[in-house]
């Protein structure tokens, strides 16, 4: 447990609260399909999530060997959106614990926000679908602001959207894009232990066990 106490916390969406990983791959999966390209295995698309969906798909695609040119990618991307849109959360699932977390974070008075890469659209119907969106005050995906993650911009943008002060909130995800986001910003990260989480390197106080580890001290004393 942190000994810190934050008044509020921002997270990562996919691989921080959310699997996602099978939607992703069947979305990825259904525009390669069309295009007469290969198939893909989940942990092999998992590995490529974390940077928007533009990304995603360009860094495949080279990883691939197939055509990479500026065109190709917008077309196979807007693929890969219409097709990840038809069914956003039909294989998706919350990390152990995170449902009743989120719970017993926002009932502790905790404001919670959501910094994704992932289409701010999109982002809004999964939080929907899975019953999460009473949660969070804010939630804005990449094409919300100017400039994604790793841009800091796009973390001080949810920050400014929940009147946050400066060291009143902490970031939590799960990948060194989160990490190098937070950094860049100055406020304080946390990982998670799923995800990619377990692959970057934090202080050993700054690893949770679960997103209740955020929860004041005072708080788990009265449960």
């Amino acid at each position: 447990m942190t000994a810190t106490v934050y008044s509020a916390l921002i997270f990562d969406l996919d691989g921080t609260l959310i699997d996602s990983a099978p939607d992703i791959a069947r979305a990825v999966n259904a525009c390669f399909a069309a295009r007469g390209w290969p198939q893909l295995e989940v942990s092999y698309v998992e590995a490529y999530i974390g940077n928007g969906p533009r990304r995603l798909i360009a860094d495949i695609l080279v990883d691939q060997g197939l055509p990479s040119d500026p065109a190709t990618v917008d077309a196979a991307m807007a693929g890969y959106l219409d097709a990840y849109r038809q069914d956003p959360a039909g294989q998706c699932r919350l990390f152990d614990h995170v449902r009743e977390d989120l719970a017993a974070l926002h009932g502790a008075g905790i404001r919670l926000g959501i910094c994704t890469n992932k289409p701010h659209e999109l982002t809004g119907r999964i939080l929907d679908l899975l019953d999460l969106s009473r949660y969070f005050d804010v939630a804005l995906g990449a094409d919300a602001v100017p400039a994604c993650k790793p841009d800091p911009a796009h973390l001080l943008a949810v920050a400014e959207a929940m009147g946050l002060a400066p060291g009143s909130y902490a970031y939590v995800g799960d990948t060194r894009v989160d990490q190098a986001t937070a950094r860049a910003a100055g406020v304080p990260f946390f990982v998670v232990p799923w995800g990619t989480g377990p692959g970057v390197e934090v202080p050993a106080e700054n690893r949770l066990s679960r997103l209740a580890d955020l929860t004041p001290p005072a708080i788990i004393a009265a449960q």
